[in-house]
């Protein structure tokens, strides 16, 4: 008779490695489980999906068409979604996952944080519970819903993988205070809810990167509920503007030194636009902006975080830098129109 091979009378090799018991997981499992469940059952009747008819580029083209995700977060039916899903629509219909539908009109968007604010005719509406963004932490449990390529009403989940990124909006302004998550996020998913464990809504998705595996954005609800309440009042966000394009530069030592600088970047002006704020200030192409106020510019996205609603129609100072003079040049910002092709 052969002899026996030695694993077999190891007892160790019949125990799980680490001596652990899978078993033991299975409270963490159902826990998890249920924290998903709860927190989909919550939201989930609220969340619908949008499908927009806008415009086609040419006249004789036929209207385009699209669809993404929303929420519904009052029981009169405000609904909370992004501006890249509706800002061009001509028509919207949003459709619940009971199989009801109506037609959606669009209150205001905001396309500097890619929001938008829809409403619904309808009482006692199922919505979800605003949180908190304030409090979330890195690696906390975060439940996405949406319909991604048209699969209504699909759950994902994942974890906070970071918090207060920044995200370039199409209109070139930075989004700040993003959420960064692993919970999968398809075309579709844009303007659904980013839910924590208990069923309250802490952020609104809003953007993947291409080719990524697990990089998902979605806007802060914090910030959110700001953009609803500017829409609620004005129909649109209230940001001042100068009339001029710039871009972001780094200081030479020298001239850092000889002005006795703080900050070792500016904003270059490359043009103003004619009858502007910034051209009547005397803003010239080449001037480089290093302070608006009392208030360092280090680059372009400094100079949109100062032009809010504060600074529209009160006259303010620009600290110029022009060849070798430093020039104080008062300007008066202006309100900023919303462009859009429709």
């Amino acid at each position: 008779m052969g002899a026996i091979p030695a694993f077999v009378l190891d007892p160790a090799a019949a125990e799980p490695r680490q001596g652990r018991n899978p078993m033991h997981d299975a409270p963490l499992l159902d826990a998890y489980s249920r924290a998903v469940v709860a927190a989909v059952e919550r939201v989930g009747p609220s969340v619908v999906h949008i499908e927009v008819q806008g415009h086609g580029e040419y006249a004789r083209q036929a209207p385009a068409r699209g669809s993404g995700s929303g929420l519904v977060f009052t029981p009169d039916g405000l609904i909370l979604t992004n501006s890249h899903v509706v800002g061009a629509a001509r028509a919207i219909q949003v459709s619940f996952a009971d199989g009801s539908s109506a037609q959606a009109d669009l209150l205001g968007d905001d396309p500097d944080t890619d929001l938008a604010l829809l409403r619904i005719g309808g009482n006692h509406l199922a919505s979800a519970m605003l949180g908190s963004s304030r409090r979330l932490q890195v690696g906390q449990l975060v439940i996405a819903i949406g319909n991604p390529y048209g699969y209504q009403h699909t759950v994902t989940a994942g974890v906070v993988s970071a918090l207060g990124r920044s995200l370039r909006a199409s209109t070139g302004r930075l989004i700040d205070d993003v959420i960064q998550t692993d919970a999968a996020l398809n075309p579709g998913n844009s303007g659904g809810p980013l839910v924590d464990s208990g069923g309250e809504v802490i952020g609104v998705n809003t953007a993947i990167i291409p080719m990524a595996q697990g990089i998902c954005f979605s806007t802060a609800i914090d910030t959110a509920k700001w953009v609803v309440a500017e829409l609620l009042r004005h129909g649109r966000v209230r940001r001042a503007y100068l009339g001029l394009a710039g871009a972001t530069v780094r200081l030479p030592r020298r001239i850092v030194r000889f002005f006795d600088l703080p900050n070792e970047s500016a904003l270059r002006v490359e043009s103003v636009q004619a009858q502007g704020p910034a051209q009547l200030a005397g803003i010239e192409p080449g001037d480089v902006i290093v302070r608006v106020g009392d208030r360092l510019v280090a680059g372009i996205d400094d100079l949109h975080k100062l032009l809010d609603e504060t600074l529209i129609g009160q006259r303010t100072s620009l600290t110029v830098l022009r060849r070798s003079r430093r020039l104080e040049l008062g300007v008066t910002p202006q309100e900023a129109q919303l462009r859009r092709n429709r």
